[in-house]
Order: structure tokens, then C-alpha cells, then sequence
């Protein structure tokens, strides 16, 4: 299990806060391979966080959780332009010297470059204070942009939607671009837990690494989502009774196995939606989730809108994000008949 621990400094921007622990969060929910624990530490004179809107919390660490720490999160703060403290300094200079990855995001690499550590190397703050980045710091190559720099062990980026783009990127080092793509999806699109079901724990249960893991079953489920799968059949993949099955999946997924198995067929939906322009006739059957109206009724009430909605909704977002024209902005089939109830999606 990687330990993530986000340092925050007197001021800092709430949302800086609450991003990495949606993003990586959202990793661990949505592949049961991905295992994170984040610690939330506070430095000496940490009051709340800034404007607007401020809060304070409630955490048990301080600059000690930075020990043993695999990645170190440098947020940004209402003193970036001050000197650093020197616990803070020395804490920072301290995870770097035991190999720890340290990730700045927003005016945090201010904070982080005032250490020393950046110095000859690439570096990424919010666009706006690029400039003044690179005055204050001659030593550390700035990219205007505030695109993510990677310059090993420290990354740093702008701190856009609480710097989304430089949590994904660790992600990416850690668990292949595919996980982040996956994991960027459901930010944007965060399906809603099935009705009476827990949500899937955000940090993986210590059983996902041993040798009982569920990881090979709920591969082999994810590979065949378009037969209909049974509870005895996904428990003789496990080599487990059906109550030995249920047992396990509470504790590594949050989830019973059935309805693990249908928020993955919706998921696949979604990305069938995304990538391609089949009916949805096609896509109910190649999911597992049979009939158009089911799918239509299903994908409702996991994601709170109807497939076309979402399809082209996705494809808008993709086209403002990249900045180029999707070529299928609108499906290209109709999606066939009305809902059970007669009405479109």
C-alpha cells in the first residue's frame, strides 16, 4: 500500500485539499489492484484553510506523518511568498533524503523550491505566478504553462481542480496510464454506490495483496460481463462457497458480488458510450445488462442520466478539455425504442 501523505500549510486552498483525496480515493474504489493510504498532516501554526469558505480539520498527524511516507503532497498556502519554517523546510529535506517522491501542486512549489530541492531542475506553479516563480527562484526551470514537470523524484503542476492533473500523473507512474484514464472518468462521471450498498472503501483491504486476493476473480468477472454470470459460478472461479463469496467481497470490495458485478457492466456501458457509436441495443447485450430499457433503467440509477445524455455530455467535456472537435459529438444511430415507461432517453 503506497502512503500518501498531503501537507498542509496555514491557508490553503480547501479545494487543494479535498482533490487528491477524490482522485486518489477514486483510484483505489474503481480497481482493486490500487491500494492508498492518505495521511492529512498539519504544520505548526496551521489554522484552517483560505478563502472563501474556510475550515479547519481535525487530523492526528503533524509534521511526523511525513515519516515513512512514500509521496509526499505539497499543497499551496496563503504564505507561499514567506520563507518556509524551518521544521517544514527540514521535514521536506528530510523525505527527499529518504526517497520519498514529493509532488508540489499550485504555489506549493514555492514553498518546496525555497527548500533548495528544485534547484537545476523543471518546475510547474499556476501561470499566473510563473513569472514570478522564475524571479524568485533563478536556480529552477519554470514551465510557463503550468503543465505537470516531472523531474524525479519532485513533480509539480498547476494547482487546476485541486491538481487533478498532477494527482493523475502519479497515478500513472504507479499504476499504468489506463488506471488514470479510468480513474480521470470517474471524477468527472462519479457513479452513485447501488441502492442500500456501502460505499467501496478508499483505502484497499490489507486481504487485495495476499495470496486470497479476489484481484484474479474480479478480473476474470470484468472479462466476462456479457455472460450471465451466477453467484455459483463467480463463487467456483474463487474456489469459495457462495457465503465464503459474499463474506470476502464485503471486505475487499464494500460490495456483495452481484452488485459489484453490476456497477462493472454499467461502467463498461460507459465506456462503450464514450469511445464508439453503438445503439444501445448492442451495448445492453455486449454489458451483460440485456435489454435496452434495462440498461437505460440501470445506467439511470447508477449515474443519475440516460445513456444519450451521458454520451453526449462526455464527448462535450472531452472536446473542452483537449481542445478539439470529437469527431463523433453525436451518436450516429438512434438508440432504438423508448424506455419501459415509452419515453426516449
Amino acid at each position: 500500500m503506497s502512503v500518501i501523505a498531503v501537507l498542509a500549510l496555514d491557508g490553503v486552498p480547501g479545494h487543494e485539499l479535498t482533490g487528491p483525496g477524490m482522485c486518489f480515493g477514486t483510484a483505489a474504489r474503481h480497481h482493486p489492484q490500487v491500494a492508498y493510504e492518505l495521511r492529512y498532516c498539519t504544520a505548526p501554526g496551521f489554522r484552517g484553510t483560505g478563502s472563501p469558505a474556510p475550515f479547519g480539520i481535525d487530523t492526528p498527524w503533524g509534521l511526523d506523518g511525513l515519516a515513512g511516507a512514500d509521496t509526499v503532497l505539497l499543497p499551496g498556502h496563503a504564505g507561499f511568498r514567506d520563507e518556509p519554517e524551518p521544521a517544514v523546510a527540514d521535514a521536506l529535506r528530510a523525505a527527499a533524503d529518504r526517497g520519498s517522491r514529493i509532488g508540489a501542486i499550485g504555489t506549493g512549489t514555492f514553498t518546496l523550491a525555497a527548500t533548495g530541492l528544485l534547484d537545476g531542475r523543471g518546475a510547474a506553479t499556476g501561470r499566473q505566478y510563473a513569472a514570478e516563480l522564475a524571479r524568485r527562484h533563478p536556480l529552477v526551470e519554470v514551465d510557463p504553462e503550468g503543465a505537470v514537470v516531472d523531474a524525479d523524484p519532485f513533480h509539480s503542476a498547476a494547482g487546476v481542480l485541486g491538481g487533478l492533473d498532477l494527482c493523475l500523473h502519479l497515478i500513472t507512474l504507479d499504476h499504468g496510464t489506463p488506471v488514470a484514464i479510468e480513474t480521470e472518468r470517474q471524477v468527472f462521471m462519479q457513479l452513485h454506490a447501488p441502492a442500500g450498498a456501502e460505499e467501496a472503501p478508499a483505502v484497499a483491504s490489507r486481504h487485495r495483496a495476499g495470496p486470497h486476493s479476489l484481484g484474479p476473480t474480479l478480473r476474470w468477472m470484468d472479462a466476462h460481463l456479457g455472460q450471465p454470470l451466477t453467484l455459483s459460478d463467480i463463487a467456483g472461479h474463487a474456489g469459495l462457497t457462495v457465503r465464503g463469496l459474499n463474506r470476502r467481497f464485503r471486505a475487499e470490495t464494500g460490495l456483495s458480488p452481484l452488485q459489484y458485478l453490476l456497477r462493472a457492466r454499467v461502467q463498461a456501458a460507459q465506456r462503450l458510450l464514450e469511445r464508439g457509436d453503438e445503439p444501445v441495443e448492442r451495448i445492453a447485450a455486449r454489458t451483460g445488462l440485456g435489454t435496452p430499457a434495462n440498461l437505460r433503467h440501470q445506467f439511470q440509477h447508477h449515474t443519475g442520466t440516460s445513456p444519450r445524455i451521458y454520451r453526449t455530455a462526455f464527448r462535450s467535456l472531452a472536446a473542452a478539455l483537449t481542445g478539439v472537435e470529437g469527431r463523433n459529438a453525436e451518436p450516429a444511430e438512434p438508440e432504438g425504442p423508448g424506455s419501459a415507461d415509452g419515453r426516449r432517453s
